[in-house]
This record gives structure tokens, sequence and C-alpha cells, in this order.
């Protein structure tokens, strides 16, 4: 080969690696430190959020259902709203849950309202994803809860009308434990008596009536 031949090679060959890198750039995102061929990053497709439901914590006294649906209504609709209560009392956890018809509003409340601070307690409020949302969640979401009166039924109890078979069993178990306590007593060395009891049934005192004079 002559020196013209071996110019016109060098020529050609620096063309096509001008253009192979020109491609390679538009083609590839990064070139390894290490070297090698250039790579290109995989499409990241943008995920959309689905979460509709929230937790709220550290929920204050007096914010109830009512309260809760008045204040959060404000941003977007409502589907379901639940307190946690306690079973017996029907007081409040201090938590509960919401649900959004839009997750986009969703989302902007739980950016808004994290930390937020209400009659002074910060809002803790998160996102549950789908997947983690219990199926018994929502289980009576709308049954207001009334809790006993139990003063009530111990008054209904103590008040009901006893046969006299009834009537000996309670003197009895009156006059064991009476009995029990003057053992306790005896054992402690103090000098004691209990007054008696007597198993029979008084009448109850008549009233005095007094004039309005």
């Amino acid at each position: 080969m002559g020196a013209k031949e071996k110019k016109a090679l060098k020529k050609n060959s620096k063309k096509v690696t001008s253009s192979q890198l020109s491609n390679d750039k538009e083609s590839a995102d990064f070139l390894p430190l290490d070297g090698g061929p250039r790579r290109k990053l995989p499409e990241q497709k943008e995920r959309r959020n689905t979460a509709t439901v929230l937790y709220i914590g550290r929920i204050p006294h007096g914010f109830y259902e009512k309260e809760m649906e008045a204040y959060f209504s404000q941003f977007g609709t409502i589907k379901r709203l639940r307190i946690a209560r306690n079973k017996k009392t029907g007081k409040s956890k201090h938590y509960g849950f919401i649900e959004f018809a839009d997750p986009e509003v969703a989302e902007v409340v739980a950016e808004c309202m994290h930390n937020y601070l209400l009659f002074e307690h910060l809002l803790q409020v998160y996102l549950i994803p789908p997947e983690h949302v219990h199926p018994k969640l929502w289980k009576g979401f709308n049954y207001r809860y009334k809790p006993l009166d139990k003063v009530q039924i111990e008054r209904k109890r103590q008040n009901k009308e006893r046969t006299l078979e009834e009537h000996k069993k309670v003197v009895e178990k009156i006059l064991k434990r009476g009995q029990k306590r003057q053992k306790m007593i005896e054992a402690a060395g103090l000098d004691y008596e209990c007054p008696e009891i007597v198993a029979g049934v008084q009448s109850a005192p008549k009233r005095i009536k007094f004039d309005e004079d």
C-alpha cells in the first residue's frame, strides 16, 4: 500500500468512529467509568398513586366523626370515615381512618395535614397502600356505638324483688363474710367484736311528715 492509500484509510476510519460516537451519544444515557460500551437507562414509568385510605393518629378529644367529616370534606369527597372506639366504654382511642373518592386528594391531605397542630395535638397522617388495607377495616364504620349504662343495670339488679330462697342465700353470704372478718381480726390480735347481723327482714321506718308551716 502506498502512502496515499494509507491516508485515505485513516480519514475513512475517523469519519466512521465520529459518526458512531455521535449515534452512541444520542442513544446512550451515560458512559461507564471503567470503559466499555455506552449504556442506556431503562425507561421508568411514572407510578400513579392509587391509595385513597389515610391513617390519622393523635386525634384530640372532642374531634370526633362529625367534626372530622366537616373538616376534611373541604379537601374533597369523603367515602367512609371511622374512629377506633373502646367496645365497653365507647370512648375514642385517638386514631382513625378516612377514605377519599380521589387518590390525588388523599395524597394532598397526607402532605398538608401531617404534623398539623390541632387542639395542642400534632396529627399523624399517613397514606395506606391498597394492598395493606385490611378487608374488615370498614366493618361497622357507620355504626354509632352507645355504651351501656352500668349504673342503671346494677341499680335494677340490686332493686329487683327476690324470693325467700334468694333472700336466704344473700343473708348466708353476708354471715359468712362476717365470720371470716371476725377470724381475721382475732388473728391480728385485736380485741374487737363485730356487731351481730339480724337475719330477719326488718320493716322500713315510717316517714315523718312535716307541716308546711
